[in-house]
């Protein structure tokens, strides 16, 4: 995108006023109202709820400019059937890979050994589980088709969104030379809508604050003490995921994930206080060519990425399955945790198009192995607000390396424009390496 859209923060700039800064202190602010005076921090709630809504407004557009713009820009439709080929073998791949990580940890350390369930009833998941036993992978797929070009904005539904955009983009390329006034024409929007998110940013700090003073004031302080095991164990296995098998994939790509993550500093706190990947999806895409990356490859690999690449939701959901089956003494031999596994493959697909995602999808997966109790769902409600800010998380980071190593693998990644900015971004002239 245009380098004047959703600018950094100069580092000479004074402290106060740099983004990852005030969004910080706004989540220390949110975290302290939420034990202190829980009732106004429930009040607060639609500052929370209205940053995202004016996130989501711009998605759908963004969506449908950066693909289209990046398949006639690309020119070849053979190129993009390679790269969105290549794109879900890597999601396909990391993503079981997370799956198997997950189930790897939570069998070593046992979070759920000892749990009490008594408390777990059916009546407090029975939406879940109702939703969870209605969900059929059929129906799923045939609604990633939209019934009609508005409908799919209208409802912000992103698979379909970006079908519509890569049928669209293939249409324009087909036109050659007639399609330039239309290409170019998109290319001027998105700079408005990358505008747009510009002048949205500056409300994130409130934003950030109300959803997470919102958070700890309805759920409390006491749920972390009680589940402080498995929420130990979910975080420190995502970390683990990001620094081992990311940081393997960002190293054999050469670069290092370290100073990648310290780059997208500020897009991980956003996502930290609003527990939603999709209110950093903007930048991250703008981030992402600014360093390197061709604008072809980002418009494909990232919305994609957020629909088919859920590293973090995959961990939560195979740990959080053997938790359950910890807590109720189920020992599972190695062929049904293959079989679990199998399952959690097809239903952690179904994520990204399903309200309330991770508890939905996870019933599903219940559903259907009819091996662990769904009624189980329970024991991870008053804590499952506070996971889904580390699987959204590991979730922005995967699909932030996936777009670097897809970029490199196509020839489409530009080592010396990734330099300069780091750079630029860190003020320091004398690096060297990425």
């Amino acid at each position: 995108m245009s380098t004047d859209a959703a600018p950094l923060a100069p580092k000479s700039r004074p402290f106060y006023k740099n983004l990852t800064f005030q969004v910080l202190v706004a989540i220390v602010i949110g975290i302290l109202l939420g034990i202190y005076d829980p009732e106004l921090a429930k009040q607060l709630k639609p500052l929370g709820d209205t940053f995202i809504k004016l996130i989501k407004l711009v998605i759908a557009p963004v969506i449908f400019l950066t693909v289209v713009t990046g398949i006639s820009h690309m020119g070849d439709m053979r190129k993009v059937g390679r790269v969105g080929g290549k794109a879900l073998l890597y999601f396909e791949v990391v993503s079981t890979v997370a799956l198997a990580f997950g189930m790897i940890i939570v069998n070593l350390i046992g979070p759920g050994r000892g749990a009490s369930t008594a408390g777990a009833k059916l009546d407090s998941v029975a939406s879940y589980a109702a939703q969870g036993k209605s969900f059929d992978i059929t129906k799923f797929l045939l609604d990633l088709v939209p019934e009609n070009f508005i409908g799919a904005f209208a409802k912000g539904d992103l698979i379909p969104i970006l079908i519509i955009a890569i049928l669209f983009g293939a249409a324009l390329t087909r036109l050659g030379e007639h399609g330039k006034p239309i290409e170019q024409l998109l290319e001027k929007v998105s700079h408005v809508f990358f505008g747009i998110i510009a002048i949205v940013m500056y409300v994130a700090p409130l934003g950030a604050l109300g959803a997470m003073a919102f958070t700890i004031g309805t759920s409390g302080v006491g749920v972390l003490v009680n589940l402080a095991e498995l929420m130990g164990c979910v975080y420190l296995t995502m970390a683990a995921f990001v620094v081992i098998c990311l940081g393997l994939i960002a190293k054999y790509s050469g670069f290092s994930i370290f100073k990648f993550l310290r780059y997208i500093t500020e897009e991980l706190l956003i996502v930290l206080g609003t527990s939603s990947s999709e209110t950093a999806l903007p930048r991250l895409i703008d981030k992402m060519e600014r360093f390197g990356v061709a604008r072809p490859v980002v418009g494909l690999v990232v919305p994609t990425g957020y629909s088919f690449n859920l590293d973090g939701t995959s961990i939560y959901m195979s740990m959080a399955t053997i938790f359950i089956a910890q807590a109720y003494n189920i020992d599972l031999s190695i062929g049904q945790q293959i079989g679990i596994l199998a399952v959690l493959m097809v239903t952690s697909k179904g994520a990204a198009g399903v309200t309330g995602s991770g508890f939905i999808t996870l019933a599903a997966t219940l559903q259907a192995t009819q091996i662990v109790p769904i009624e189980g769902l329970a024991l991870l409600l008053g804590v499952d607000r506070f996971m889904s800010e580390a699987r959204a998380i590991t979730n922005i980071i995967g699909n932030a390396v996936a777009t670097v190593v897809i970029g490199k693998s196509e020839n489409a990644f530009d080592k010396d424009t990734a330099l300069a900015e780091y750079r630029r971004f860190f003020n320091d002239p004398t690096l060297d390496r990425i």
